[in-house]
């Protein structure tokens, strides 16, 4: 099926990576753990396997007709699913209890825009699967609160849900927005407290803010929850979009040096001492670019 969502790391896992210390007013950037491989998007459905022949001969009896029950999505349930699960174009998962164990909750329900020059497009169409890639993103913000760079600080993510083509013949429309939070490399984390509005209160987003096991250059660096034991915080957005044209990736060398000044400047603010610090830089891809991670990230010791 077209139209499957990318994996949900490739919004901030495994970006290119700097890690700087300043001592004594010299500034030793230290460049570690550049990857040029960006990350692998959901794996993509296997082909459809080649038609067989038709029978010789007509069958003993005319197969029954069966009719796809049209199902709606209910906004503000809560699910149990795994991150394969999550990152699928489709779900048949059932709601469970909000007070329940779940590891998502629907934020928002709306309708697909199929129709274009009064042709009615399939819902697995590019076309379709784009619409609600876009909405879907820009109603999170709206559900959870705070500003951009809060949402791109933190572990909650928005995954996306449509019909099954079946479900559509059947006259199914609708599309679903869920909200996880990511726990480390493709686990989703239990969902706990309330969400709505949640990156508006200082202590409850503390709970999704983004933090990582090592310095961001190191092996062991995984992106986990500040909730979590870990080592170091992202503190701060870079913004690369204005360094683009026309919303092209501006090129490594311009996506580094953007990140260079504000992220020693939020290590030294961080710093117990302004002569001696760390920082780290992490910046997208080409291809992370096109998934949507159009800023860096700065990070500290915490």
């Amino acid at each position: 099926m077209a139209g499957r969502q990318p994996a949900l790391g490739v919004l901030g896992a495994d970006p290119r990576l700097m890690r700087a210390r300043a001592a004594a007013l010299l500034a030793l950037a230290v460049l570690a753990g550049c990857s040029s491989t960006p990350d692998a998007d959901a794996p993509t459905d296997a082909p459809a396997s080649a038609p067989t022949s038709a029978p010789t001969s007509a069958p003993t009896s005319a197969p029954t007709a069966t009719a796809t029950a049209v199902r709606e999505p209910q906004d503000r349930a809560c699910h149990r699913m795994s991150y394969a699960e999550a990152v699928a174009p489709t779900t048949a998962t059932a709601p469970v209890p909000c007070e329940d164990p779940h590891t998502s909750m629907t934020y928002a329900v709306g309708r697909l825009d199929a129709v274009v020059g009064g042709h009615l497009l399939a819902v697995d169409s590019a076309r379709v699967q784009e619409q609600v890639a876009a909405d879907c993103p820009r109603r999170l913000g709206a559900f959870l609160g705070g500003d951009r760079a809060a949402l791109r600080l933190s572990m909650l993510r928005s995954v996306w849900f449509t019909p099954t083509v079946e479900e559509s013949d059947s006259g199914a429309d609708w599309f679903r927005c869920d909200v996880v939070a990511l726990s480390g490399p493709e686990r989703l984390a239990p969902l706990t407290g309330r969400l709505a509005g949640v990156l508006d209160r200082p202590e409850a987003a503390e709970r999704w803010a983004m933090c990582g096991t090592a310095g961001p250059d190191a092996a062991d660096f995984r992106r986990v929850p500040c909730s979590a034991p870990h080592a170091w915080r992202a503190v701060s957005v870079v913004d690369l979009e204005g360094r683009s044209a026309g919303g092209d990736y501006p090129g490594a060398t311009a996506a580094r040096e953007a990140g260079q000044a504000p992220c020693e400047a939020a290590g030294r603010a961080a710093a117990e001492d302004p002569l001696s610090f760390e920082w780290g830089y992490e910046w997208p891809s080409a291809a992370q670019w096109t998934a949507g991670m159009t800023f860096g990230r700065c990070w500290v010791p915490d």
